[in-house]
């Protein structure tokens, strides 16, 4: 593995969410981020979460963050934490987020490659149904999130358009129906692999990806004043670009493995 690896995994965030709202979190899964842990430590002291918001912007690599800084000001202004994170292999999509959500390396959850069947381990989704809290995912059709985590005890909210998605992330933000939402954008992923990762028209749809970002914790703060809540943006894998002009990603190396995440905690009023 490279030295200039990140050593905070993606497969953190379930423990993360599970031990941040006081849940028991499975023996074989990835521990919690100690980050995130320290953050709640300070910010919450013994009290504990009762809401999470996971925004998964797809394909967002720390060279990204590093090189477009200015882009990223008010989404690390709203986030209390900028962490430098590391997927897993092969960085695509399932495999990726198969990982964040089952707390498990590739090997142990069964996805090894860019397919995407339901997932039969255990999930963050099933921690939730086991303790009778309320889940949704807000996805774009056809796409990894909305397929390998179905057939659970949850709520699905599938739609044609990345506009739609967000559109009713925020409507089920404002209603306050659920502890657990979780809300997938692909159009940066989808918009790099035609026209290069850092196209004009890329960098654009990257840039709306932040606005949806901010909108949600805007949101979150509006909405939940009577909540102690966990927001999260947290993409799967990063992106490179190849010959002819496309971005690709899915190789053992930094600019697809390297990614940035930005976390915050919002305290009940």
């Amino acid at each position: 593995m490279s030295d200039l690896y990140n050593s905070l995994c993606i497969s953190s965030l379930k423990a993360s969410v599970l031990e941040l709202m006081g849940m028991n979190v499975p023996e074989n899964n990835e521990s919690a981020n100690p980050l995130i842990k320290a953050l709640a430590k300070k910010r919450l002291g013994d009290k504990k979460i009762d809401r999470a918001v996971i925004y998964n912007p797809d394909a967002v690599a720390l060279w990204l963050y590093q090189k477009y800084t200015h882009l990223f000001a008010e989404a690390a202004a709203n986030s209390d934490l900028a962490v430098p994170m590391l997927s897993v292999m092969p960085s695509v999509t399932p495999v990726c987020f198969a990982s964040m959500y089952t707390g498990v390396m590739p090997d142990v959850h069964g996805i090894k490659k860019y397919v995407k069947p339901v997932l039969k381990v255990d999930t963050l989704f099933d921690r939730f149904a086991e303790e009778n809290k309320k889940a949704a995912i807000v996805s774009t059709s056809g796409d990894s999130i909305s397929t390998i985590f179905l057939e659970r005890d949850m709520d699905y909210f599938i739609f044609d358009t990345v506009e739609e998605v967000n559109k009713k992330a925020f409507q089920l933000i404002e209603e306050d129906n659920y502890d657990l939402i979780v809300i997938y954008n692909g159009d940066y992923d989808g918009t790099m692999h035609k026209n290069g990762t850092e196209a004009d028209v890329s960098i654009e749809v990257l840039k709306q990806n932040l606005a949806t970002y901010n909108k949600i914790i805007d949101k979150i703060n509006a909405q939940w004043k009577d909540h102690n809540v966990l927001y999260g943006f947290c993409p799967d894998h990063g992106c490179h670009d190849i010959d002819g002009g496309c971005g690709s990603h899915g190789l053992d190396m930094e600019e697809d493995m390297n990614v940035i995440h930005f976390y915050g905690i919002k305290e009940a009023e």
